[in-house]
């Protein structure tokens, strides 16, 4: 007899949490809209209809907005939504709700195998020209060089941690390994001073050089790894009991956490390098999910993509149009907006 109520005063709160997740994924897809729309009529008169107009009848309609502005936009958000998705991943395995996807020295690896490409380009500048392979290393060779660097940083954090097995000795190597690479690359650009603008540049992030292709490769890493981490998130749910209780369930809990160490980097890398490090995305998106809805890892992974592309792509749109004809550094809004955020949300929570 006492089953029946306690089943009924469940029965509320179980529809109130998915209301809150319904509410939040409509409010989420309506803001992408919105602002893809936006991301199409920003120009270099800003936020202006007849600006938009003229590019509509001028001669160069069909280049100013299909192969500038719908890239941009669509790769804004493939860039937000993987670092939204990896950010959801570093929380999850590390039960750390301030853990961000460069937690593991892969920012350090994308900025010194970048500075090391320009410091190369930029010694060897008048031999590349002469083989006309200037062009070449610098299209291929910095997002390249972005990837693996990224992943190699990630690499030789899981190597100094002898493994995924324990957080605590993972998250202090990626700390010594961000201190040693950020120290190499500041090392190289003493040495080649050229090489510090570039590196600059890199480091505020940037969407004004995503094209189609870039578009592509984006969409092909977030097809491959929101699927598995997904399929993966009763780890990280098992997790947030505490490791005792998800090996207790049976989970092979070193080799799993390695492959959504895997996902992480590959989701990092591929952001990085084709926009740049592009601060606090990753950190603040499962932020909002988790206070607007709280709920299991499933949907916790994928509002949180929604979520990173919502704000890389509002922080586009505001770069383009706050100071037109000019732009700002797109990581420069992001470091803004996603600080403020989180002064509020620290301030609040001291309050109570």
């Amino acid at each position: 007899m006492q089953s029946a109520p306690r089943s009924l005063a469940a029965s509320p709160s179980a529809s109130a949490a998915r209301a809150a997740r319904h509410r939040l994924l409509a409010w989420l897809v309506l803001l992408l809209v919105l602002l893809s729309i936006a991301g199409l009529v920003v120009g270099s008169e800003g936020f202006s209809i007849r600006g938009l107009l003229s590019d509509l009848q001028g001669a160069q309609a069909e280049l100013i907005l299909w192969e500038i502005r719908a890239p941009r936009t669509v790769g804004a958000l493939l860039v937000g939504a993987l670092l939204g998705l990896a950010g959801a991943i570093a929380q999850g395995v590390f039960r750390n709700p301030l853990a961000d996807p460069f937690l593991l020295g892969s920012a350090a690896g994308a900025s010194l195998a970048v500075v090391a490409v320009l410091a190369v380009g930029s010694l060897a500048g008048g031999l590349l020209s002469t083989m006309g392979a200037a062009q070449w290393l610098l299209d291929l060779g910095l997002a390249g060089a972005a990837f693996g660097g990224a992943l190699g940083g990630v690499l030789l954090t899981v190597l100094m941690a002898r493994g995924a097995q324990h957080s605590l000795r993972l998250l202090l190597a990626g700390v010594v390994v961000g201190v040693v690479l950020g120290a190499a690359a500041d090392l190289i650009t003493t040495w080649v001073p050229a090489a510090l603008r570039g590196k600059q540049a890199f480091m505020l992030g940037t969407t004004g050089y995503l094209s189609w292709q870039s578009v592509a490769l984006l969409a092909a890493t977030l097809t491959l790894t929101l699927p598995i981490a997904l399929r993966l998130s009763r780890l990280l749910d098992a997790l947030s009991l505490g490791e005792d209780s998800a090996q207790s369930l049976g989970l092979p809990v070193a080799q799993l956490r390695l492959v959504l160490l895997a996902q992480l980097a590959l989701c990092t890398g591929v952001a990085v390098s084709q926009a740049g490090l592009v601060a606090f995305v990753g950190l603040v998106a499962p932020h909002i999910v988790r206070r607007f809805a709280p709920s299991a890892s499933a949907f916790f992974l994928l509002a949180s993509a929604c979520a990173g592309a919502a704000l890389l792509l509002a922080a586009d749109v505001l770069a383009r149009g706050l100071i037109a004809p000019r732009e700002l550094p797109v990581g420069i809004l992001t470091a803004v907006l996603g600080g403020a955020y989180l002064l509020r949300l620290m301030h609040r929570s001291a309050a109570r």
